[in-house]
């Protein structure tokens, strides 16, 4: 009988560790609120969302709204330069560290072969992190087109001066054709990507990047989003903004 009862205490007491393990596992599986995106990282994505549509329709409207067309691509300017520094300093998941990936990391997640430790469900999966890459990319090429363009009528950039006649209406037909065209392209592709996630797979990627909050199972840093990072964020844009202005400067 006490070999008997020895057995059944075994017994049970497998059963306890294996049944706490389970408790454990479950508990760590529980939803944690995880800042991912910071306050400077969701402001940058509205305001250039914003100016990016008011752009555009300047363009199209024309005449006096051309006016407001360059004020919007120099804010466009600007903004373009504080993400490329706030890509390097910002919070964790807005750093190009975090979202811009090996082509073989591309691959495994296209063959649904992510490991945990990528975290592709937290910041930027790789097709979105090609989405915002290739945004920024296209916007740069039009924000500099844009600079030497030559419209023949009213309308020429601040930079039109530093290069020749045939460059600059070279230039101008890229940014009111290809350049603009292939903008608009990506921009619908990308509320298309975001929309299905949306409703097709229910995955909310619009209130993070007004909270800058998400619900995660998996354990991941946060970001740092405190009133002195916030505070860096406003130095580096006010600093953006002058360099901009200097550079529409030396049309003058």
């Amino acid at each position: 009988m006490p070999r008997r009862r020895s057995s059944i205490s075994g017994y049970l007491s497998v059963q306890g560790h294996h049944a706490a393990a389970c408790g454990h596992q479950q508990m760590n599986e529980r939803p944690t609120t995880v800042r991912v995106w910071d306050l400077p990282t969701r402001t940058f994505h509205w305001l250039l969302a914003a100016c990016v549509f008011a752009s555009i329709a300047s363009a199209w409207i024309g005449g006096n709204a051309m006016v407001w067309h360059f004020r919007l691509g120099y804010a466009v300017f600007t903004l373009l330069a504080f993400r490329l520094v706030w890509g390097l300093v910002g919070g964790h998941w807005s750093r190009f560290t975090s979202f811009v990936h090996a082509p073989a990391t591309v691959v495994r997640y296209l063959r649904g072969q992510s490991r945990a430790d990528e975290h592709h469900e937290v910041g930027h999966n790789p097709l979105g992190a090609f989405s915002v890459l290739a945004v920024l990319a296209l916007l740069s090429v039009q924000v500099g087109t844009g600079l030497f363009a030559d419209d023949e009528i009213a309308n020429t950039g601040p930079l039109q001066k530093f290069v020749s006649g045939a460059t600059s209406l070279a230039l101008t037909k890229w940014h009111k054709g290809y350049g603009q065209w292939l903008i608009v392209a990506v921009v619908v592709l990308h509320m298309t990507a975001v929309f299905y996630y949306q409703l097709g797979r229910r995955r909310d990627l619009i209130r993070p990047m007004l909270t800058g909050d998400k619900r995660l199972v998996v354990p991941a840093p946060p970001a740092v989003d405190t009133a002195r990072s916030r505070l860096m964020a406003a130095a580096l844009l006010a600093g953006c903004a002058l360099l901009v202005g200097w550079v529409v400067s030396l049309g003058g």
